[in-house]
């Protein structure tokens, strides 16, 4: 399987709502709160999709968009696969993808949030050589500001 990695294109909006959505609902529910359930609705993720195309890298196999990662700064924000692509390999290049992006933009670590109860998430990162650096509630953003969420925070030199 050749993965190809690709700076998104406003074309790449749909594709890359779908897998957020589809991915974050796997990940999340049952380990945030509520009230970020109530306002992450379907609309939100293709309006967040659209708005975050700048910062989006797409892996491709083939023809279709398998999965993104979205980097700001030394946070590697999302990093999502499509549910055909689990298993594949495409998130370990992804997430490579985002730890160059981070050192390309000057910095020696780099850092994500993981849902303190997505453990399949939080073995992958380990996996990958990140290291739990421990809880804190991350701010996630929201109409109203932000709202905490019980996270765990992952890091890795870079």
């Amino acid at each position: 399987m050749t993965v190809e990695l690709r700076r998104a294109g406003a074309d790449d909006s749909d594709a890359v709502a779908r897998i957020w959505y589809d991915g974050w609902r796997d990940g999340h529910l049952g380990h945030v709160p509520d009230e970020l359930v109530a306002v992450r609705t379907e609309e939100s993720f293709w309006a967040r999709a659209a708005e975050r195309i700048a910062d989006t890298t797409v892996a491709v196999v083939g023809d279709e968009v398998a999965g993104f990662v979205m980097v700001v700064g030394d946070e590697v924000e999302q990093v999502y696969v499509s549910r055909d692509h689990r298993g594949s390999g495409v998130a370990g290049v992804l997430l490579g993808a985002a730890e160059e992006l981070v050192r390309a933009g000057g910095y020696g670590e780099a850092w994500l949030a993981v849902a303190t109860g997505n453990a399949r998430a939080r073995r992958f990162y380990e996996r990958s050589g990140w290291t739990d650096g421990g809880a804190f509630d991350y701010e996630a953003a929201v109409d109203s500001g932000t709202l905490p969420v019980p996270c765990h925070r992952y890091v890795k030199s870079v």
